[in-house]
Formats: C-alpha cells, structure tokens, sequence
C-alpha cells in the first residue's frame, strides 16, 4: 500500500481549518492568549482542528460522562464540554492552577463551567478515586508522556463498552520510530502496548502530532 496521508503546508493547514469546523472568537482568543502569555508552552495546546473533532466525536458518541488527563488553558475541556448534552460531566485531571486559571475563565466565556469538575493534583491518584465500574464515555489524554501507561491502565476498566479512549502526540513529531528522549521512548512502548491490548480496537490517525482512539470492547 502506498497511499499515505498528504504533507500539510502553513496555507494548507489554514484551508482545513476554514472548510472543517472554524474556530470561534472564544477559542481564537484563548490560542491567542495561550501563546502570548505562555509562549514556552503553547505547543502544549490542542491544534484547532483537533478541537473541532473532540467536540464532533463528543456528540458522535453521546457522550455523558467524559475525563481528561492534562487540561493545560484549557482547548481540549473546552472543545470535549462543547459536545455533551445537558447534564453531562467532564472530570478534569491537572496540576497547574496556573494554567488551569486560564482554562476556567474561558470556560466560563464559554458557559460551559457548570458541566467540568476540575481536580488539581496528580492524575494518577485522582483517577484511582473515580468509581470502579465501566461509566466513562470518553477519555483524552493529553498529559506528561510517562505516565500514559498508568493512565491507561485506570481508564480502560473505567471505559463503558462501546467507550473511547483518544491519546494525543503519539506520534512525537515524527521521533517515535527513532527516539531520542525519555519522552519519545515513553510513546513508542506505550504505542506498543495499545496496539497489543486485547481489550481495545485502537487505530491512530495522523491528526496533529498523532491522536490515537481507542474503542473499548
């Protein structure tokens, strides 16, 4: 098979944004703050056609109860909110109250505040605490590369059948078939042991820097 998904040039990137789902003045803005105020870690943020295909697989999927691993301002909780009917909930993992203060005016902005609960501390421990049966819709993880493995682990017996999990950067700019730091390394074990999870149809797309979803069985 040689057909392969095209390169994106800067002007063909922008014709994709404009003919998918545009952002909106809100989440223009918040990139726009994102990058201004915390410029050493704006790449930490969602691409915006990523956060228009969390909010479209959000509402693919009904989901009503949805948690995010690594909330940074706060695109992707912004985006995966946008998609629940009333009375849905996204359960928020994070450790900066920095960023996080970000993330909660434009959700407020938004009007969507009232359908987060956001948890600082670490997301390992805050996902233990969740309740053990198979609830969860959706799940993103978006968080430090490392600790994917334990993430996965919380969330996949969490998962209702039929549930998906999206991992994002599964790709590392292209270094995970030639690692070069303890992150990359992270990703491709974690890579490896998604696609050998009998528990899960995983396919990973090239949007961004990698999104994988994963449907529970």
């Amino acid at each position: 098979m040689t057909t392969k998904s095209i390169p994106l040039t800067n002007e063909l990137h922008a014709y994709l944004v404009a003919h998918g789902s545009p952002p909106d003045e809100i989440i223009r803005d918040l990139a726009e703050e994102t990058r201004s105020v915390l410029p050493e870690h704006a790449t930490m943020q969602v691409a915006p056609e990523q956060a228009a295909f969390l909010t479209f697989l959000t509402r693919l999927l009904d989901v009503r109860q949805a948690v995010e691993v690594g909330t940074f301002t706060g695109l992707s909780s912004l985006a995966i909110a946008r998609g629940l009917p009333e009375g849905g909930r996204l359960t928020c993992f994070d450790i900066s109250e920095e960023f996080t203060g970000i993330a909660r005016r434009y959700w407020a902005r938004a009007g969507v505040q009232d359908l987060i609960d956001l948890r600082i501390g670490p997301a390992a421990d805050g996902l233990r605490e969740l309740p053990h049966e198979r609830h969860l819709d959706f799940a993103f993880i978006d968080a430090d590369k490392t600790g994917y493995p334990i993430y996965w682990a919380e969330l996949v017996p969490r998962m209702r059948p039929g549930g998906v999990i999206a991992v994002d950067n599964v790709l590392r700019g292209g270094r995970v078939i030639a690692p070069q730091d303890a992150g990359d390394r992270a990703i491709a074990a974690f890579n490896d042991e998604v696609l050998a999870d009998v528990r899960v149809d995983p396919v990973m797309l090239p949007i961004a820097d990698g999104l994988t979803l994963a449907r529970v069985r």
